[in-house]
């Protein structure tokens, strides 16, 4: 696979990440009754950020929890014969919440319907808003974001790789021909 473009550096997600939790503060008039859920793996790491975003703008600390899909893909056949699957810790009661499901990349909404399925054995929050580092567009379901950090705009035959530094060792989004 070769790179084809950089997206976003560091110093851009940084100040992304600042943005949309200023967008999410907006939104929810405030930290009363808010929490983050980040899908497993990447989504976990980017809704810490928000956190301490959140925290840094607000002086006050939001309940972060991290929710693994595997078992409600609609595709959990296709992708491994025994697929593993991560721990969910979401160690709060989300009912009557104002939770704020976060991913990396929104496609084709199908992670989203999983996760939204399996939210729904936690509780019933109040609300659910969907923030994303990326929306590259190409959905298949009636799904999109409340917050998204950048919509890119792609070819079915590119895949957008955010790149972590708790993951991957640095921080940027590029865009990848396969």
């Amino acid at each position: 696979m070769e790179e084809k473009a950089k997206v976003l550096d560091k110093e851009t997600l940084n100040r992304t990440l600042t943005r949309m939790a200023h967008e999410i503060l907006e939104k929810n008039k405030g930290t009363e009754g808010l929490c983050l859920v980040g899908i497993r793996n990447r989504g976990v790491y980017i809704a810490r950020r928000l956190a301490e975003a959140i925290k840094r703008i607000e002086g006050k600390e939001v309940l972060v929890g991290a929710l693994d899909i595997t078992l409600y893909r609609d595709d959990l056949t296709l992708i491994a014969a025994q697929p593993v699957v991560h721990k969910t810790e979401i160690d709060f009661d989300i009912s009557g919440k104002n939770l704020v499901l976060i991913d990396d990349v929104l496609y084709t909404g199908r992670t989203i319907r999983a996760a939204l399925d399996a939210l729904m054995d936690f509780g019933r929050p109040k609300t659910i808003q969907l923030a994303v580092l990326v929306d590259r567009g190409h959905r298949e379901l009636p799904i999109r974001a409340d917050f998204a950090g950048k919509n890119i705009p792609t070819a079915k035959d590119e895949t957008v790789e955010v790149r972590l530094e708790e993951t991957d060792g640095k921080d940027e989004v590029v865009i990848v021909e396969k």
